[in-house]
């Protein structure tokens, strides 16, 4: 019998990554911008993706111009990245920052990112859903509401160590976080 914390977990009853390592499908980010596009809402030149894994989103920045600043925690091979643990951020940073956090470090990613970004950047998260509820949330949001929650309306999908063979369903529901530095308003839901 699996334990309660691997069931909630990982819907196909496994482990987690150590890291929490579950790589976007590339297209889950082209539809995004695309999206932005709509809306006005131009990130900046300078992007930092600080949980880049393996470049998944970091190609497609770069692939579309931007200046990406590329780090993580552990090197997992991709060209250019900085091995740096991001909640250990001290210094401030003018630009956008864009990841898929680990989602069990994704509130203190929110704080950190609100914590350094410069006044009117963006801090655009990759999240799943469910990021929405719990009380301990509840405070983050009334603290540092999101401008935009941008929800896919198709299913994207994460691969647990970019597996994308062998993880091929797609059975959550993932949003884009978008907080503006110094944002005080009310959120805007999108659909994708």
């Amino acid at each position: 019998m699996k334990s309660k914390n691997m069931l909630a977990t990982n819907a196909r009853l496994e482990p987690r990554q150590n890291e929490d390592f579950y790589a976007t499908n590339p297209h889950a980010l082209e539809i995004f911008l695309e999206s932005l596009k709509k809306d006005n809402i131009n990130l900046s030149k300078n992007v930092w993706e600080c949980a880049c894994g393996q470049g998944h989103l970091a190609k497609v920045l770069e692939n579309k111009g931007y200046i990406v600043d590329k780090t993580d925690i552990v090197d997992r091979g991709y060209f250019g990245t900085k091995i740096q643990n991001f909640l250990n951020s001290t210094n401030n940073y003018n630009g956008t920052i864009l990841t898929n956090p680990p989602f069990v470090f994704a509130e203190e990613f929110v704080r950190k990112g609100m914590e350094i970004l410069t006044n009117n950047n963006l801090l655009v998260l990759f999240l799943k859903v469910q990021f929405l509820e719990s009380k301990s949330r509840k405070k983050l949001f009334k603290e540092y509401p999101p401008k935009f929650v941008y929800i896919n309306s198709e299913r994207q999908h994460t691969a647990k160590d970019a597996n994308f063979d062998k993880y091929r369903l797609a059975t959550l529901c993932f949003c884009w976080f978008i907080w503006q530095k110094g944002y005080t308003g009310e959120t805007i839901i999108r659909w994708i």
